[in-house]
Formats: C-alpha cells, structure tokens, sequence
C-alpha cells in the first residue's frame, strides 16, 4: 500500500509482482553503476512504453501524414520537439507521483484547485471518448483496405460482399481484441506484465514497419536525405503561407482564387501542426503515467527509471515511426496530385483510374471553389446536376490544386509505395503497421478510461469500476460507420480538440511542483528548483500557446470566452476555498 501524507492510499495491487525485489535491484544497480543500470531499467520498463501505446495511433499517423502532404520534410522538427516538451511535464507528473505515492488528483484539488483537478480528470475522460473513434475508423480501414480486402473488403470481389456486414465484422473483431487484453491490466500482477510484453510487441512492430519502408524508398533513389536534413531546421514562416512547392501551383492559378486555395491550405497546415503538437503528449496521456506507475507499487527510489522508461520506450518509438511517415508520405504526395483525378498537363487526358476513396474528397473541393467563385447565396440554388456540370468546367489549375490537397488515407500511400516496395511490403507490412496503431492505442484508451472512471468513484483501480470504464470506450466502434471521409483525416479534429485540453494537465503539476506544502522534503531546491521550472515554463506555455491558437482559429472571441470564463471560476474557487481557512 502506498500511503500519502493525508492517509489516503492506493491500493497496490501488483504485490506478486515482486515489487521489493524490484526495488531492491534499483538500490544494487545503483551501488555498481554504469551498465548495471542501464540493464536494469531495460528489464523494468513499463510505463513508458504504455505512453507510446497510446502515443503511436491514429492521431500521430494522420498528423504526420498530412504533414508530409502540406508541408513535405519541413515540420520533421515539430514532431520530435512536441515530444521533448511532453516527456518534460511527464517527469515532472511521475516526480510529484512517486516522491509522495499520493494520487494525484486528490492532490491537485486539495493543494491547487479541485476546478483544475476534476477539469483535469473530466477532460482525460472526454479525451479517451473522442480519441477512440479515429483509432476504431483507422483499424477497420487497415484490415479492409491493406491486410484482408479478398475477405473483409465488402465488395463484389471480396469474400463477404455486403460491405455492412464487412465492416461490422471487423469492428467487432478488433473491439473483442481489445477488451480480452486490456483485461489483462485490470487483472494486476501477472496480467500487468503480460499486457505490458504485448504492448512493447506491438509497437516494436509498428516501428520496423515503417523503418522497412523508409529503407526500401532509400534502396530506390526515392528519397533525397539532404532534404530531409534541412526539415530539421525549422521555419516558422509556413505558419501563415504554405510550402514553396505548393506555391508554384497556386501560382498558376487564376489571381482571384489564389487566396481561396492559400487560405485553405494554411488553415490546413495550423490544424495539422497543432494535431501533430497535441498527439505527441495528449492529456489522457498525463492521466495513465502516474496511475500505471502507482498500479505497479513504485515510489520515490524509481524516479531515475521513470525519466528513463519515458527518454526510452515513449520518445525512440515515437520519433523514429512518425519520422518515417512523414518521410514516406512527403516524397509521394507532396505537391503531387493524386493519381486520376486530373490530367498531367492542361488539355491532356486522364490515362489511370483514382482510387474510390478518393473521388467524394476530390469532387468536395472542386464544390467549395465553386461556391467561393459565384458566392453562398447562388450557390445554395444550384441543382446537383449544375454543381457537377459547374465543378467539371473549372479551369484545369484549379482541378490539380484539388487533386494536390485531397485528403488521402494509409491506403493511399500504400498503394503509392506498391512499385517500389512490392505488394507485400506496401500492403501488409504498412497495413499491419497501421493496424498495430489503432489496436493499441484503442488498448490503452481503455485502460486510461477504466482508471478515470475508478478514480471518479474514489475506488481502487480495479473490478467493476475498472471493467466499466473500460467498457465505456466501447463508443469508439460506431466511427467507422459514421465517418465517411478518409478514416485518417478523423483524427486532426480530434487531436486539436486534444490541445485545448492538454494545459489544464500542464498548469497543474506546474503548479503542484512548486508546492513546498505538497511535496514536503521532496521539495526541488535551489539549482534543481531553477533548472526544473526552466524546463516546464517553455513546455506549458507552448501547451497554452497551442490551446489559445486552436480555440482561436476555430471559435474566435467565443474560445477565448470560454478560456477566461475557466480561468476566472479557477480563481474564484481558489479564493472561496481560502475565506474558511482564513477564520
């Protein structure tokens, strides 16, 4: 039993797991130095490599996909500083977490604000239902579009022809997958283990999937290294103007509708950078860290393995598989159209067949010029027939621009990679890698949700309150079904909406770190104090930086409302609750 200061404790429920033995092996590590602990963290990792079962999903494949369509290799910097900021504030939350073994909602609302600390709690619950959708819609699609399509592809050419029954079948199938193994962690000790082996399985595959792409590409000649380099060096200017590429092509444009295609793409690229900050580190994320770690009974003499678990099995997966998505979908899809959809030069002919999914998007875009050339009002008079026949007769500029921004799936890469790579590498290895993403992260949504929901009954983090919240991500299986568009592109919403919460979390254990009343003796002091806030003042102001731009480009004035109506009932409470101390 860890107990806090107060008497509240949380039950450890991992007691088989040796955890003094563990413990001990730390202190003997630690005595022989060097190796000798680099090898003991490897064995004891665990944690960390939950954050990249999560981490790596739906939100991290579609961010750095698209990434790769607007801006090519120039945000290859984002990503990995997006991570470095994250894992920060995590060592900072598993600091707090272990140095007291308090749970750390309790501690948040008692030492800093209980709006911040059930606003904290709420959002992680609020996050794991949102995010679970994406992660349903991408693993359908995989098996559908890239692993099993002779089966599950529900079409005249697959073995269950109606694609309802297709679909529901695999859904089905993968949400029984991820109940019966996230079982596993509620079943503690052993279970804990084995659920941890399978979730470094899963991602040591996603990993190497998208590495053997990569290095295939570069075995081709498809792949210019030096231009990859230079995407290390940001360049914030693509924050209000797209890439030099893309410019070429809007320039052939007509004058008047350059800014249609200019601000849309720009629109695109902050919603996409934001999506790629926010899937690095996402607020549930903040949520599992300390309550897995107090699941597996560890306390303050494991503070050392916790930054390394997170330096190790959350940053290395992460950097190395969006690294090589971007990487792959910037050399086949930026400021390339996409294949059958318009012709290669203005007059010429369309001499291959575009893939199905992409014909909605494509025609999508073609209407929204339209209605941004005749205006909304004589647009909505327009029959079908008239927006086709209007749509068809735009100049071919224009026609490519669409075909250049369609929003394209794991499929479409896939299938892009196919000459170069083959059909097993381009079909199954990409198909099982994005598969292996939603799987997992859906595995771990579960088991964050099955804590937030003990955590929101005060009970200890297994049984039935586990099994419920767990249970309750089930909601994330109606996705595919209500998601028409590219099951990717479901999660760049999703993920911004992510970043609007991610700073409650911050602020929080910002806060809670520099409460000397908290953390007593475990107190960072002096140079260790200075160095800690230096690190987590720029990692929670670009969180609140990214959360002010998302509520902004998507709210304006009522976002900002809702942020200063937050924060003023924060400081109202604050206040309230000191009166009484105060007599």
């Amino acid at each position: 039993m860890a107990i806090d200061r107060k008497g509240q404790g949380m039950q450890n429920v991992n007691t088989d797991q040796g955890i003094d033995n563990d413990r001990q092996m730390i202190l003997d590590a630690k005595n022989k130095g060097g190796l000798s602990i680099f090898k003991t963290y490897i064995r004891l990792s665990g944690p960390g490599w939950l954050q990249s079962g999560i981490t790596l999903g739906g939100g991290s494949l579609s961010s750095s996909l698209y990434l790769g369509v607007l801006v090519g290799f120039s945000f290859l910097w984002l990503q990995p500083l997006a991570m470095i900021l994250g894992i920060i504030m995590l060592s900072a939350i598993s600091y707090v977490t272990l140095s007291t073994g308090q749970r750390p909602l309790r501690g948040i609302n008692e030492h800093v604000s209980p709006v911040l600390g059930w606003g904290w709690l709420i959002a992680s619950m609020m996050a794991n239902l949102v995010w679970s959708m994406p992660q349903f819609s991408l693993g359908t699609a995989a098996i559908q579009q890239n692993v099993m399509p002779g089966i599950f592809g529900g079409g005249p050419e697959s073995l269950i022809k109606d694609p309802f029954t297709a679909k529901l079948i695999v859904v089905l199938g993968i949400l029984a997958i991820c109940i019966i193994v996230t079982l596993l962690y509620d079943a503690g000790g052993k279970g804990v283990k084995i659920f941890e082996y399978i979730i470094k399985a899963v991602v040591s595959m996603i990993v190497l999937c998208f590495i053997g792409v990569v290095v295939k590409l570069s075995m081709e000649g498809k792949i210019v290294w030096g231009e990859i380099f230079s995407g290390l060096i940001p360049d914030f200017s693509l924050f209000v103007r797209p890439s030099d590429k893309l410019m070429q092509h809007i320039d052939l444009v007509g004058d008047s509708f350059r800014p249609f295609w200019t601000n849309m793409i720009v629109s695109q690229q902050r919603d996409v950078m934001i999506s790629a900050a926010a899937t690095a580190v996402g607020i549930n994320m903040t949520f599992l860290l300390p309550y897995s770690m107090l699941k597996k009974g560890w306390d303050k003499h494991f503070r050392g393995l916790a930054i390394f678990d997170l330096s190790t099995g959350l940053f290395i997966p992460f950097v190395l598989a969006t690294g090589c998505v971007v990487i792959a979908s910037s050399s086949q899809f930026h400021g390339q159209p996409a294949a059958g959809l318009v012709a290669d030069q203005e007059g010429g002919e369309i001499t291959s067949e575009p893939a199905a999914n992409l014909i909605g998007p494509f025609k999508g875009l073609l209407k929204n010029r339209l209605k941004y050339e005749i205006g909304p009002e004589e647009f909505a008079n327009l029959t079908d027939q008239q927006i086709q026949q209007k749509s068809e007769a735009l100049p071919w500029a224009d026609k490519r621009m669409a075909a250049m921004l369609v929003t394209r799936d794991s499929f479409n890469l896939a299938d892009t990679l196919a000459p170069l790579t083959g059909d097993v590498v381009a079909q199954y290895i990409f198909g099982f890698g994005v598969l292996g993403m939603a799987i997992s992260t859906a595995m771990i949504l579960m088991t964050i949700n099955g804590l937030c929901f003990c955590e929101l009954l005060n009970k200890p983090p297994h049984g039935w309150p586990m099994k419920v919240g767990t249970l309750m991500v089930s909601i994330g299986a109606l996705g595919p079904f209500y998601w028409k568009n590219a099951a990717t592109y479901l999660a760049i919403p999703t993920s911004v909406f992510g970043m609007v919460l991610l700073p409650i979390a911050y602020f929080a254990f910002f806060l809670l770190m520099n409460q000397k009343r908290f953390l007593g003796e475990n107190t960072p002091m002096g140079v260790k104090r200075i160095i800690w806030n230096a690190l987590m003042i720029p990692a929670a102001g670009a969180a609140a930086f990214g959360c002010v731009w998302s509520l902004w480009s998507k709210l304006q004035w009522l976002g900002i409302g809702i942020l200063v109506g937050f924060i003023a009932l924060c400081i109202v409470v604050h206040f309230v609750r000191k009166k009484p101390q105060a007599a």
